[in-house]
This record gives C-alpha cells, structure tokens and sequence, in this order.
C-alpha cells in the first residue's frame, strides 16, 4: 500500500471492479499510467482537456507521494474522422492531424498541465500493433478477411467484465463489413482503401483500428502490466473493454485499475462537436485565465459531470482569485512565502480517490485563516497558512506564485478587467431581453460588437469572444 508522506494510504475507484481500491503499485517506488488521448480530428474544447487536467493531478499526486511517475498520453493520428474531415476540408491528413495535435498542446499548456513522460502517436507503431495481432492470431482470438483482422470476441470469455455489457446486446458500432464472422467482433486492422494511407502487414496493407493502437502503445512504454489506465468515460465501452480483451487474450495482464472522468456537459448533454455545443479551449481563455480555467476543471471530483454556465465559470474566476490574492498579500508585506507542510484534510481528501472539492476547501480555509492573521497582525501565522496554500495549490497545479502563472500577469489582468466588463453589460442584455425591452438588449450587443467583442446566444446562455482582427 502506498503511504503519502504524512502517512494516509491512497485508494483510487477502479472501474473494474466498481469499488475503491489501495492503490499498489505492480514496481514498488514507481507508478505507470497510461491516458487516452486526443484524436486529432478537431480544436479542442473544455470536454477534452478535462481528462488531461484530472490525471495530471493524479500525476502530481502520486509524484508528491514519493513515486516516480511514468504517464504515457498517446495522439491518435489516423482515423475514420480525420480522414473525412481532412478531405472535406482539401487538405493532407498528416497536415490535418498535426495541425490539431499543435492546438491541443497549446491547450494542455496553457492550463498548466506537465508534460507527458512521452506521448507516442499511432501512426509510428505499427509494426508493435502488426507483433499483437500475429500473437491473438496464433491463439484463435483474431482472424483475417480479404486484408481486414477482426477480434473474435466470443473467443474471450471475459469480454463485458469491464463495461457489464452482455454478449448478447453488444453493438460495436461499426460500419457492416461482409467478411465479420459475428457482429459482435470488432476491428483490429483494416484494410487499404483508394487514397487512404496504408501500412504494409502479412495481411495486405491496411490502417489500424482505434481499439488496438492504445494496447500496443500501452504495453510497448510500461510493460505487459502497468499500474492504471486513464480515459474519459465514455471511453469504458466499446474502447477500453475491447482494449482489455484483446489484451488479455493475448496473454498480457495489462491495466490493474481502469480509471474514468465524467464528462463536461451543456444543457444536460455530453459535449460534443456533433451536438454543436462546444466551448473551444482558446475562445475561453478570452475570458478567464489558464490558471482560472484550470480551478473550474479540477475542483469538482473527477467522476462527477459538470454543467458548464459561464455564471459558473465566473464563480470558478472569483474562487481562485481570492486565493491568489492572499498568496500575493504575504508575499508584498512579509516577503515570498515557502511552500509548506500540506494539513492533514487535504492528504486526507487526496488519498480519497482524489476527492479534490475537499481538497480545495482545505485550500480555502487555510486562505480565510491566513487572512485573518494578516488582519491581526500575526505574521508568523500568515506565513504558515501561506505555505499551506502554496503546497495544496502546487498538487492541483494552481500554486499561484508558479512562474507559468505570473509570466504575462498584467496582459492576464487586463484580459480578467475585460472579461468583467463584458460580463456585467451581458447581465443587463439579459435583464433587457426577460424584460422584452429588445431596443436596450440590441444596444448592448451592438456596442460590445463595436468594441471588437463577438456574442453568440445558445442553450447554455450567452457567451462571448474577441473577434479576430
């Protein structure tokens, strides 16, 4: 079992086995984790990076436990969708996918997250995922039709173990093929169509499935079994279970704890480009800082949904504002504080299956008695409580004094000056419109359109961005 450094043992919910679990680690003094990453298909919007953010906590958790921490996050660079995107929009999928790949680490970045230990793409293991299939063919768990590999999924009887879904009802969501020996098997390779990329494979040139890349990758950087394998939820069926069976059937003990985030939703729904409902990651950042998009993304538990509203968002700003403005009112009068002890709630909430909304209420309460202390004078209980708050915010990644937070602090001040300004003119639009005094909400949007300031009505409430140019 592992110990933290104030000695309260961690425990992580593990999908498999739908209960909390000690986390022990399969190579004492170190922890592997593998993430599903971005397909590159797209921009990326609050919905994809909330995934990185809670297993970068995760990660930093883990580090301050002791461990040394091995996180492979991978790209998936070929697909059905960025084939079709790439050509609707005329342009190569190696530029398309590249092109995005770029976006979502400008994402990643700008919300603090560390860089992966490596972040391997699909496209460059090929030959590994060719070595998986050969070895789940020479077991009976894989066949080939005309150039196209499928899992024989009946072949498996632990398939359903991690989702609970019955044989019976498994749809993998794939278009019909005519060589499927079973509906219920899914794709391992497919084979090469007229302008699409290929690979050559004992089988014909072909691309690989979704499912099999993440099992050859996984096992190629952490071994034959790793500690925890990391995704969003919607990710348990058919990605992650087919990644199990097709894993295990090949002999490898693979995950120990599968681990998932819920979603971030809009109107009740999953967020999604499909649905339209999308709040891509550098219009946000028009509006709140890295740092305060970050605290609205980790402060909720990573398996509760959250309901984006911008009101909520702003509230999320106002929160950790209030800590970085204490952090800031020690470090004028009494000089820079050190990161400190971490108390005891705060381990206490962490090693709870990363229960993060107590850990930032530790966060919280530590800042309201620091200011206290400040009030009264009492300096050396000020610099505790700065230290405090320095610790529990550099785990969760928002220490406020962290240089990638203080570079470009007054161009970020100027931006948070705007965002309030907007925001108090698009509360009167809105008390304009429930009123039907249309003339006054029409003014306002006009104005704000002739500062430069683009607002887009939905479902969700208004929202807003700078226009470009």
């Amino acid at each position: 079992m592992v110990r933290t450094l104030d000695g309260v043992s961690l425990r992580l919910f593990d999908t498999a086995t739908r209960e909390q679990r000690d986390f022990v680690p399969v190579r004492a003094g170190a922890a592997s984790i593998y993430v599903c990453g971005a397909t590159v298909q797209g921009l990326p919007h609050i919905g994809h990076v909330r995934s990185g953010l809670n297993y970068d906590v995760l990660r930093r958790w883990l580090a301050r436990s002791g461990l040394d921490v091995l996180l492979v996050r991978n790209v998936t660079d070929i697909d059905d969708k960025i084939l079709a995107k790439a050509a609707a929009h005329g342009r190569p999928w190696w530029e398309w996918a590249a092109t995005h790949e770029r976006a979502f680490q400008r994402a990643y970045d700008a919300l603090g997250c560390l860089p992966p230990s490596i972040e391997p793409r699909a496209t460059g293991h090929v030959p590994q995922m060719v070595e998986l299939m050969e070895r789940l063919v020479e077991k009976g768990h894989a066949y080939d039709v005309d150039g196209d590999v499928y899992f024989a999924v009946r072949s498996w009887p632990g398939y359903g173990a991690l989702s609970g879904q019955k044989l019976d009802e498994v749809e993998q969501g794939e278009t019909e093929a005519a060589g499927k020996r079973d509906p219920v098997d899914f794709a391992l390779w497919k084979a090469a169509r007229p302008g699409e990329p290929s690979w050559p494979t004992p089988w014909g040139r072909g691309r690989p499935g979704w499912h099999l890349e993440c099992s050859a990758m996984a096992t190629t950087y952490l071994g034959a079994e790793f500690d925890i394998h990391g995704g969003g939820l919607d990710l348990v069926f058919p990605h992650h279970e087919n990644e199990q069976a097709q894993s295990h059937a090949a002999g490898d003990p693979f995950a120990r704890f599968w681990l998932h985030n819920a979603w971030v939703t809009m109107g009740g729904e999953k967020m999604s480009k499909s649905l339209g409902n999308t709040l891509a990651i550098d219009a946000l950042l028009e509006r709140a800082r890295g740092v305060e998009l970050r605290y609205y993304l980790v402060a909720p538990h990573y398996r509760s949904m959250i309901e984006y509203s911008e009101p909520a968002l702003q509230e999320a700003v106002a929160a950790y504002r209030r800590i970085e403005s204490f952090v800031h009112r020690v470090r004028e009068r009494l000089g820079t504080p050190e990161p400190g002890a971490l108390p005891p709630a705060f381990v206490a909430a962490l090693d709870d299956d990363l229960g993060t909304p107590s850990a930032v209420a530790a966060v919280h309460v530590a800042v309201k008695h620091g200011n206290s202390a400040l009030d009264v004078g009492d300096h050396a209980a000020a610099r505790t409580a700065a230290g405090e708050v320095r610790a529990m915010t550099d785990v969760l990644g928002l220490d406020p004094l962290d240089p990638r937070w203080l570079t470009g602090q007054a161009d970020d001040a100027a931006r948070g000056a705007l965002g309030a300004l907007v925001e108090n003119l698009l509360v009167q639009r809105q008390e304009a419109r429930a009123a039907r005094d249309f003339a006054t909400a029409d003014g306002v949007r006009d104005r704000l359109t002739a500062a430069g300031v683009s607002v887009e009505d939905g479902p969700g409430g208004s929202t807003w961005s700078l226009k470009d140019g």
